[in-house]
């Protein structure tokens, strides 16, 4: 169900109560003294923070009722977990772990299964990279990650990849008057090619459109088998951008033909 009805889980969203400060603070109390009735008031109190939270992951075509779900065994965690002695919001400790079971619920679930080594380490990797990142003022490349992690620079950059989001076949590459071109469209049996010839001059019409550094970085990926994070160490740009260049290339070559 989508965030923008008025009903999530069978739950009326506005009907959610709010909790000021002061309450949260007192069902806390009460909580960590054994009350139930206390803990089930704060958990339906904080129900708008989690629904807040998971807006966030709105564009990943999950199931919204799944993640509101996840995100209340987060917001339970945190109130089972809160140390009331401290002088910290609930909130300010409710949302970190609202997220951390949202996003380990979209890395259990995702439809590539990849072992949890891996997974662990493109995760690390990925730790790595935002440190780095705010350490040396610009992208680091995979040598620099897997230096830092103490790891091996293809082990690194093959974990990076595997847990990128597979594109779905049904998903839009091109639209054009309500007209959409979808990814199962540009599928064929390479079995079935009277016109492959056809297909293959019309490639390279379309290729001679595009830029140099796309070309280069076409070639590298689909022809020389290399990863995003191997090209972009060897053009000397950021994956992030390799990514944005691929993809843009892409969608010109699908349009042309």
């Amino acid at each position: 169900m989508h965030y923008g009805k008025v009903e999530i889980c069978g739950v009326n969203t506005a009907n959610l109560k709010n909790l000021t400060d002061s309450e949260k603070r007192y069902l806390l109390k009460k909580t960590k003294e054994g009350d139930e009735d206390a803990r089930q008031e704060l958990i339906n109190g904080n129900l708008r923070l989690v629904l807040s939270v998971i807006q966030r992951f709105v564009n990943r075509r999950e199931n919204m009722d799944d993640l509101f779900q996840v995100g209340c065994i987060g917001l339970i965690k945190a109130i089972d977990n809160f140390n009331t002695e401290l002088d910290v919001k609930f909130s300010t400790y409710a949302v970190p772990m609202i997220i951390g079971e949202v996003r380990r619920y979209l890395r259990d679930n995702n439809p590539i299964r990849v072992s949890r080594s891996i997974r662990d380490l493109a995760y690390r990797a990925l730790q790595a990279r935002e440190a780095l990142s705010d350490k040396l003022k610009r992208e680091p490349t995979v040598e620099e990650i897997a230096k830092e992690i103490g790891e091996e620079k293809r082990d690194v950059s093959c974990a990076l990849e595997a847990i990128v989001e597979p594109v779905s076949i049904y998903e839009s590459v091109y639209n054009d008057s309500g007209d959409s071109i979808y990814v199962i469209d540009q599928l064929s049996d390479s079995t079935t090619c009277d016109e492959c010839w056809l297909e293959e001059i019309a490639l390279k019409e379309a290729m001679k459109r595009l830029t140099e550094r796309e070309k280069r970085i076409i070639d590298m990926r689909f022809y020389g088998g290399k990863t995003q994070m191997e090209i972009a160490e060897e053009i000397g740009i950021s994956q992030a951008q390799v990514s944005r260049l691929e993809k843009g290339a892409l969608a010109r070559i699908r349009k042309q033909m």
